[in-house]
């Protein structure tokens, strides 16, 4: 069992397909919104084909394009025309089916979003020994209303959102922030995340100590419907300090004898 490098004074915690089920909830708001109002002549999964097609081209240099600070501040502006997007992959030029299609997905997708079942009980243990931080990316509002619906925001000393911060993973700021509000030396945080990209090289890079969490429910729509790839370690990258399957495992890192 790997071993902290030093002792861990206080922990951060990435929130979708980390302590709750993101993308299974997003596939389950998809279907439903495309099953409620979606074109008839389409079925559900051929829509969440189209939309997962349109994520792809949308986001590909979301965050240098002009979206950005528009999906900042409200998710529905660019959910809606991400809709949109997808219409016109079948030929349907219609804003108001689009929001419709949007509105729905997201309210959908916030009635299925759930913690993972192991996740507040770890909170609720860690919160009596450590402050416990949240660094979540995503617009304001709809990261806000997870927190709010998952009632989880009594568990953390700093809520780090990338809306409200207008910065976010992997920036090496927004770890930095965290830092300065723990008084820890980097080596002395613990960041527990499942993107590797995002969420493990930016910690580690920083000089945290960083866990991988790795779940089959953690793959995003692909361009050919919901069964694209989980996320791989590039070659030659650093290796997280730890990889887990399930956040019970934090505890016994953080019980592991130090050598």
């Amino acid at each position: 069992m790997s071993q902290p490098q030093r002792p861990i004074r206080a922990i951060c915690f990435d929130l979708d397909d980390t302590l709750c089920a993101y993308w299974d909830a997003s596939k389950k708001g998809l279907h439903r919104a495309f099953e409620i109002c979606g074109p008839p002549d389409h079925t559900p999964e051929e829509m969440i084909g189209h939309w997962a097609e349109a994520f792809r081209k949308f986001y590909k240099d979301f965050k240098s394009g002009e979206w950005y600070q528009k999906y900042l501040e409200k998710g529905g502006v660019t959910r809606n025309y991400q809709m949109w997007l997808a219409l016109q992959e079948v030929g349907i030029d219609d804003q108001v089916l689009a929001e419709c299609l949007g509105d729905t997905y997201h309210k959908e997708r916030q009635a299925a979003l759930e913690l993972f079942p192991e996740a507040e009980p770890i909170l609720a243990i860690l919160a009596q020994k450590y402050p416990l931080g949240l660094i979540t990316n995503g617009p304001a509002d709809v990261q806000r209303d997870e927190i709010n619906v998952l009632e989880i925001g009594k568990y953390f000393d700093l809520i780090l959102i990338e809306g409200e911060q207008k910065i976010g993973k992997p920036h090496e700021e927004v770890f930095r922030r965290a830092e300065e509000h723990f008084k820890c030396d980097p080596s002395e945080l613990l960041f527990v995340g499942n993107s590797y990209g995002h969420d493990i090289r930016p910690a580690l890079d920083r000089g945290w100590q960083a866990i991988w969490i790795r779940r089959s429910s953690d793959v995003p729509p692909s361009s050919q419907g919901v069964n694209s790839k989980p996320e791989e370690k590039p070659e030659g990258a650093p290796e997280p300090t730890m990889t887990i399957s399930s956040l019970n495992q934090v505890i016994d890192f953080l019980l592991a004898p130090r050598s």
